[in-house]
């Protein structure tokens, strides 16, 4: 019995033991006595205790993702269902702030954070802070807004809103162009672009509801589905999964938060030319990134396109239409080129014209001799011609073709600026110059009269009310190498116009579109519509351009246009902008 007793009090004395041990570890009263427990620095804002910086790249990155989802997104780049629309003001607004700090913890407009620690341990935490912060926790919260939109209290008062200067100078003023293409869907055929430059239009959200900038009206996208930003300290533009229902793919692999019902957002990926953006399990979009040179435009420029549909609420019809410009030129100052290209059988000749043409007349202007006789004799007909035939013996499509409707415009360094137009088919252009109306392109389509005039001059006249070639409308356009093989009537020879010459006095302006829009709109009209437009927006010229040719591209589908179209304004009264270009 003692034995059993003596048993009972050592267990009672062993557990009394390990309970005082537990409690004495968990105090750790040697850290007053021992002051390297006490060199541990830490951030005090109000309430916030933490370690400043970790060392845990996981924990960091989790942490950025926990900051970014507390940001509301307001206002978008442009759109028109998914398309180019003009630019309203847009930031991020921080809803979740730090703990109030006390009075003598603010600095100007940055919350200035106290840092405990001992003087022998400043040169490790500075080292600290410029490591991790500068180069990983920092990029995570800028990605998601410009420096101008960030809040005060994110500029922990460590010199972040300085740390552009700490860029080498040819790095931070490197340039990106993103455009982006829905290539499947319902919405396919929309496209958006938006520069690294231009702080007031990112980032990109890509969503089902308004506001979102790319605009899908696809059952399997969130609302809030997915954005893209650039990262000005990498460099690259990253996409982000915002918490979506249905997931987000890059190239086929998921970049949603593994945990898809939490609706937590995803971890930045980096977008790289190529590549393919799935939004649920329909809507794909092709991402396109070039090189950009920054480059002031001496007048405005918008650009407009919808694929249409056949009827209201049916789905978009198959985009063919290309549209593009570049000011300058590769490799050719003060010298641009804007033109469209509407394709038929496909869109592979479009896309072909468009890349392949811009290239022609910059070789072309690259010589000296040519480009000092055309700024001499203030005509650009041997280029333009020399062009569009170069341009027709490099495309290799046999049973494709498209319209090509270019507008070269150039400046001769004493503020005139000149113009001039050829085109193939009937993509059209118009100007209008101190209130006169110029053509500056030829209808080619068969039942027009000129065109008949030329395919009678060949000795193989048409017939009366023969309206067709070989099932097509057209008689002239690039490709469709087939056909003119069977058919010597078919021609790529293009029209040029007179050049006109723009003073700053002229209120001139330009208009170049598919025929999906003249089909539906006439000249008059338009210069009407653009008229009035142009009252209407003349408090804000820097962005006018584009407003205008949305409000064009909306009148033609109001009056349903049943053909895919495209609209690019010149505004050679109103204030420059950026452009973008591929470089050589």
């Amino acid at each position: 019995m003692a034995t059993r007793e003596s048993i009972v009090v050592f267990t009672v004395l062993l557990m009394l033991i390990l309970i005082l041990l537990f409690i004495f570890i968990a105090c750790k009263p040697w850290r007053f006595f021992f002051p390297s427990y006490r060199s541990r620095s830490i951030i005090k804002s109000g309430e916030l205790e933490r370690p400043l910086v970790s060392d845990d790249e996981a924990l960091v990155r989790d942490q950025s993702n926990d900051l970014t989802r507390n940001y509301d997104l307001e206002g978008a780049c442009y759109q028109n269902e998914g398309l180019w629309r003009s630019p309203r003001a847009q930031g991020l607004v921080h809803k979740q702030r730090l703990s109030s700090a006390s009075p003598h913890a603010t600095h100007g407009d940055s919350v200035v954070l106290d840092v405990i620690s001992d003087a022998s341990e400043d040169l490790s935490v500075g080292q600290t802070l410029k490591r991790p912060l500068m180069k990983d926790h920092l990029a995570e919260v800028q990605k998601y807004g410009g420096q101008e939109d960030q809040s005060p209290n994110l500029k922990l008062g460590l010199g972040i809103d300085r740390f552009p200067e700490f860029l080498p100078k040819a790095i931070a003023d490197q340039r990106s162009c993103l455009s982006l293409e829905v290539v499947s869907g319902p919405s396919r055929g929309i496209r958006c672009s938006v520069q690294s430059a231009n702080a007031s239009r990112l980032p990109l959200t890509l969503g089902r509801v308004s506001p979102s900038d790319v605009l899908l009206k696809d059952s399997e996208v969130s609302g809030k589905h997915a954005l893209i930003n650039w990262n000005p300290n990498k460099l690259k533009w990253e996409l982000v999964d915002m918490g979506s229902l249905n997931g987000t793919l890059l190239n086929s692999q998921p970049i949603n938060h593994p945990d898809s019902g939490s609706r937590h957002w995803g971890k930045p990926m980096e977008l790289t030319s190529g590549d393919i953006i799935t939004l649920g399990t329909t809507s794909s979009i092709h991402v396109q990134i070039t090189s950009e040179t920054v480059s002031q435009i001496p007048f405005g420029v918008g650009v407009a396109s919808d694929p249409m549909a056949l009827r209201r609420g049916a789905k978009k019809l198959p985009m063919e239409d290309v549209c593009y410009y570049h000011w300058p030129l590769p490799g050719v100052d003060k010298f641009g080129l804007f033109g469209i290209c509407d394709g038929h059988g496909g869109s592979a000749a479009a896309k072909s014209a468009s890349e392949i043409l811009p290239k022609m007349v910059a070789a072309i202007l690259s010589d000296s001799l040519k480009r000092e006789r055309l700024l001499s004799q203030c005509d650009a007909s041997d280029v333009l011609r020399d062009a569009f035939f170069q341009t027709e013996a490099s495309m290799n499509h046999h049973y494709e073709g498209c319209t090509a409707t270019v507008l070269l415009v150039w400046a001769d360094g004493n503020a005139n600026i000149f113009a001039q137009c050829a085109n193939v088919g009937d993509s059209a252009c118009v100007m209008n110059v101190d209130g006169k109306q110029i053509k500056m392109s030829e209808d080619h389509r068969i039942a027009s009269y000129s065109e008949r005039l030329r395919i009678q001059e060949t000795g193989e006249p048409l017939k009366d009310g023969e309206t067709r070639l070989c099932g097509l409308n057209l008689a002239r356009m690039l490709g469709d190498k087939f056909l003119k093989q069977q058919d010597a009537r078919f021609s790529a020879e293009p029209y040029i116009s007179p050049v006109v010459h723009i003073d700053q006095a002229s209120k001139a302006f330009a208009l170049l579109a598919s025929d999906g829009f003249w089909d539906v709109i006439s000249v008059k009209k338009a210069i009407q519509l653009v008229v009035q437009m142009r009252e209407k927006y003349s408090a804000d010229k820097e962005n006018s351009t584009e407003k205008i040719a949305n409000v064009l591209l909306s009148e033609a589908r109001t009056l349903r246009t049943k053909d895919n179209t495209s609209i690019i304004f010149l505004d050679f009264d109103s204030t420059f902008r950026m452009s973008c270009k591929v470089d050589s």
